[in-house]
């Protein structure tokens, strides 16, 4: 088996490092918008480089993993599956709802296979919470709260095309809002703010948002995020019932202090960023891909799975700008 990846910046080389290491992910072939950066990549992991994109599809592979800048994903996506090779691809697969809705068309029309990156689904915490909640352990569950914080703001280049906080990380707590609970939502009220780094007003983002969510049953989600977080990287999931409440994402590198005389210690080594924090996520997330692959598993996160949270994800941001609560049901859908 051989496997293309395109983009091998950050993301993309964490991700050829983790199929490097599966025997079972057969060879590699690299290609970047800059080929010495990938011709440098494969020579480190003993993989072959290819002098340009067209490249990967012209030499042929059985499998692609997309791991380029957002605005390349939608195209390549959609030639991936017309030539009938499976598809990974970090989300989004494409900036904005209309053009999502027309690449999942593609592929529901190609009959494609298409994994969409969302890795806290293989995150050991994240899981068990999921156990937790469906067995009933928790009673009914009344009430969800989610946080990510990021140390520190992305480079101003990168917000520009980022799609926005919500689209680009609160999407990820929002898939695991459904993915743990089962449930939909079906209004968000949303808010952000932009009082941050100057690079956040012009990019018309914002560095910190809050969501309210409310699900099909009744269950209260609270959603916060921002990008300016010095303390480190915090991504915790509360999710209380009538029965007990868990946290998944509590541990001791977790950076946050207790202000109680008993509380415990701060993090030695609060987690760092986000990479660091979900490593062996994203390398369990690649080695289901190639298991989807050789038909040896299901697809853990289909176009319909990350389509369902990236509507949630436009509902918050159409709140956010019109100031009023957004029923899902006022966006298009498949």
């Amino acid at each position: 088996m051989r496997i293309g990846l395109i983009g091998t910046g950050r993301i993309g080389s964490f991700h050829a490092a983790a199929l490097a290491r599966r025997p079972d992910a057969g060879s590699l072939l690299l290609a970047d918008a800059d080929p010495a950066r990938a011709a440098r990549l494969a020579d480190r992991l003993g993989a072959t480089a290819a002098p340009s994109v067209e490249q990967v599809f012209t030499w042929g592979v059985d499998a692609l993993v997309v791991a380029c800048a957002t605005e390349g994903h939608a195209e390549l996506v959609v030639r991936a599956v017309r030539g009938g090779l499976p598809v990974f691809c970090e989300k989004p697969v494409a900036p904005d709802l209309e053009r999502t809705l027309a690449v999942l068309r593609e592929v529901a029309a190609a009959r494609g296979v298409l994994q969409l990156g969302f890795m806290r689904r293989f995150d050991a915490g994240c899981r068990t919470a999921r156990e937790l909640v469906r067995s009933g352990a928790l009673g009914r569950l009344h009430t969800v709260r989610t946080m990510t914080a990021d140390p520190a703001p992305p480079p101003a280049a990168y917000l520009a095309t980022s799609g926005g906080l919500y689209r680009d990380c609160m999407v990820h707590d929002f898939d695991m809002v459904r993915w743990v609970t089962g449930r939909e939502a079906v209004e968000v009220y949303a808010a952000g703010s932009d009082a941050g780094p100057a690079a956040f007003r012009e990019a018309g983002d914002v560095d910190t948002a809050a969501a309210l969510l409310t699900l099909d049953d009744g269950t209260l989600v609270s959603s916060t995020a921002t990008r300016c977080n010095g303390a480190g990287y915090d991504v915790r999931m509360e999710f209380a019932g009538e029965l007990d409440q868990v946290s998944s994402g509590l541990d001791d590198r977790t950076p946050i202090a207790s202000t109680e005389p008993h509380g415990p210690p701060p993090a030695s080594k609060p987690w760092g960023g986000f990479l660091e924090r979900f490593g062996p996520a994203y390398e369990a997330e690649l080695g289901a891909f190639v298991k989807l692959v050789r038909g040896e598993g299901p697809n853990p996160c289909d176009g319909r799975e990350g389509l369902a949270a990236f509507r949630i994800a436009e509902a918050c941001e159409r709140s956010r700008r019109e100031r009023r609560p957004v029923r899902l049901e006022e966006l298009p859908d498949l």
